[in-house]
Formats: C-alpha cells, structure tokens, sequence
C-alpha cells in the first residue's frame, strides 16, 4: 500500500470517513489475505472502489494547530489517562486518590526582562515600572509603564534585544529534557536522603509515578507542569510507607528542582555554560476537591498536550536552513529565536551538540509522558491506562 498526496477533490466527504481529520493522509493500493500454510487468496480489500480511488485515515496529529478534531481527541484521551491516575479506574483501584501526590511547575530561568502582564487582585499593572529613567548599555529604557492588554502582541518580547540572551534561551529548550531527566533522577535521591535510607532501599518501598507537560511561555521557552505521585512497591495499586508524605515529597521536588543542573560543552564558537531551572518552583497537592482537584488538573495537562509554539507567534511549519527569515511574517523576537537556532544547529556534531545539530531546538513539541497502552484498551480511550504504572510512566 502507497502513499498518495491529498487531490481527491471530495475533501469534506474524505474527513467524514476520516473521523473529521482536515488533513487525513490519503491511501492508494490494495491488501491480499493469503492463507499461510496452502498459498489460497482469502480475502482481498483494494482502495479503487473506495471514493476517488483512495483511503483517506485520520492523521491523528496531537497538534491543535493542525489538525483540531484529532487533537481534541488526543485530548480528551490525556484528560481520561490524567483523571484516572489520579481517582482510579480503567485498571487503577480508586484507592490511588490517598496516595501523595502533587502538581508542580519547573520554570525557566529569565534571559532578559520581557513585557508581561501583571495582575493584583483583578487589576493590571504596570508592565515593569523603574525610577530614575534608566536605560540598558543599548541605549533602551528599562521601565515599561504599560498596562497590557491580554491580546498585546508584544508580550513576552524583551524590552532590549540587543541585552536578551537569544543563545541562552534556545539552548535551554534544547537541553531541557535531559534537565528533567536529571531532576527525575535527583528527585529519588533526594527522597531517599529525607528517609534516610539508600536509593536501593527507597525502590523497594516507594515508586515515583511521573505525568509531565512542557508548556511554552510566550517568551518562547519552555516551562514543566509535572504531576508527580508516591505509590507503593508493587505501583499505584499498592499504599506507599506512611512516612512519604506530601509534605515529604514537596520538600523533595524543591530540592531537587535547585540541585539541578548541565554544564553545556564548549565549542570554538560556544562557551560552556550552566543550564538550571528558574527560582520560581510551584507545587502544590491536587486534592479531591477544592482550587487544584484532580478535575482541573488533568484539564489543564491534557489543554498543553496539544498546544505547541502558538503562542510564541512563530510558525507551526517545518524551517530549515534554506528558509529565508526575512520573508517570514513574524515578529522580531521570534524571527532571532529562529535565526539563533540555525546558527547553533551548525555546531559540529562531535561537539555533544548533536541535539542543536538536528533542529531540537527549533521543535514544537509539548509532549506528555504517557504509559504503555493497555492489553485492551476501551473506544473511547485509546490512550488507555495500564494495570499498573512505572516509575517512568505518567500516574
């Protein structure tokens, strides 16, 4: 079976067969059933009676931007996979609501000061006020008096381009997983050195259940909303230790959020740098009601799996070293993120840099951990929970 480009000139009828997919990708050719052992044809399906001559299959994009009804069905599965991680079912006993568990946000650290949007009890204010009138080694002022607007178009960019770390910026978004691979890692440890025991004790009493998102800020790097869960040994199934406790388990996450760190490899070109989280750690106990229930939570985790750069005002389009920045209709700051990440992007790969090299740091991607499927998983839910969770797998 090949691929064929999207010329049937039905396409309403196509997205109709396609679940609604506005980009569904198109297939041509036929499939033969043969019995394996005598060679006979038992069934043969060929797409020339289909319409146009053509299959088309939803694209199943996680992508808002491209595709809005098989994103909102990856959607509403992140938000059922999410909920009962945290409430139980679907093979995760409702006991798993007593367990500790927490929402926390790792943040980015600042570049330069970027307009914002600032609020106080439902009143704005002012975008960042300074005395004295003060400029920048640029000759631009450090104040903003503005009160913006939520649609201004100029929140996030920095008040000084010629003072924004461009480099700095687009190299934390491309080490950023490694960052949360490392924090993961940290994080047990930490647990373990507030037990008072070592790691190898630790998994055999406590296993940590991640769901992570990475939601981009409209400066354009990203920050982590992670739910985070203690369950027992044998997983979500099983009643942690009475002494791993929320609070426990906060003071880890803060811990480890500011142990954290990567020295970047240098180059010719490159000083090594550190890469750390932000100051700002956020975390919090999702509880069965109240602000932060378990409801609200896995809405606004399953909301980010299917936003990408939107928000940036770039492009939701491939760009490669060819593309002409110029011509593109975007504004200033993002154009340099762009610029900024080709440059790096032809650092030598032997450099350790091969993840700038491949464009990662140009990608659009806030991608869920999500766990391995179920044996058999519901309709309705295709991103089904499993039995039982790992350490490495979303709760």
């Amino acid at each position: 079976m090949t691929l064929s480009a999207p010329l049937d000139p039905r396409p309403g009828q196509q997205a109709r067969h396609a679940g609604g997919c506005v980009q569904p990708v198109l297939l041509r050719g036929r499939v033969d059933h043969i019995d394996g052992a005598t060679g006979e044809l038992l069934h043969r399906y060929t797409t020339v009676h289909e319409p146009g001559g053509v299959l088309p299959v939803a694209c199943k994009t996680r992508r808002a931007s491209r595709c809005l009804p098989c994103a909102e069905i990856y959607r509403a599965d992140t938000y059922q996979l999410i909920r009962t991680g945290l409430t139980g079912g679907k093979g995760i006993p409702e006991t798993v609501s007593a367990h500790p568990c927490v929402f926390a946000t790792l943040t980015a650290p600042s570049f330069g000061a970027v307009h914002a949007r600032r609020e106080h009890n439902g009143r704005v204010l002012a975008c960042r006020p300074r005395r004295g009138g003060r400029t920048c080694p640029h000759g631009r002022p450090v104040s903003c008096t503005e009160r913006h607007s939520a649609a201004d178009s100029r929140l996030g960019e920095p008040l000084c381009s010629g003072c924004y770390d461009y480099t700095g910026s687009v190299l934390f978004n491309a080490y950023a997983p490694e960052l949360w691979r490392r924090f993961t890692i940290t994080l047990r440890r930490t647990l373990a050195r507030q037990a008072g025991m070592t790691s190898t004790a630790l998994g055999k009493q406590v296993r940590v259940s991640f769901a992570k998102v990475a939601e981009y800020q409209r400066r354009g790097v990203v920050h982590f909303h992670a739910v985070i869960r203690l369950d027992g040994p044998g997983g979500p199934a099983t009643y942690p230790p009475a002494w791993a406790s929320t609070d426990l388990l906060t003071a880890a996450i803060d811990q480890a959020a500011t142990a954290v760190h990567i020295q970047t490899p240098a180059t010719a070109d490159l000083p090594s740098r550190t890469l750390a989280w932000g100051r700002e750690h956020d975390t919090r106990p999702i509880t069965a009601t109240g602000e932060l229930n378990d409801g609200k939570v896995a809405a606004y985790v399953a909301k980010y799996a299917t936003k990408a750069v939107e928000c940036t005002g770039t492009l939701d389009q491939r760009i490669n070293p060819g593309t002409r920045l110029a011509d593109l209709a975007i504004r200033e700051h993002p154009r340099r993120l762009i610029a900024e990440c080709l440059r790096l992007g032809k650092l030598p790969r032997g450099s350790n840099n091969s993840a700038l090299a491949h464009g990662r740091t140009c990608s659009a991607s806030a991608a869920t951990s999500l766990p391995k499927a179920a044996p058999t998983p519901p309709p309705s839910a295709r991103s089904a929970l499993p039995a039982a969770s790992t350490s490495a797998n979303a709760p």
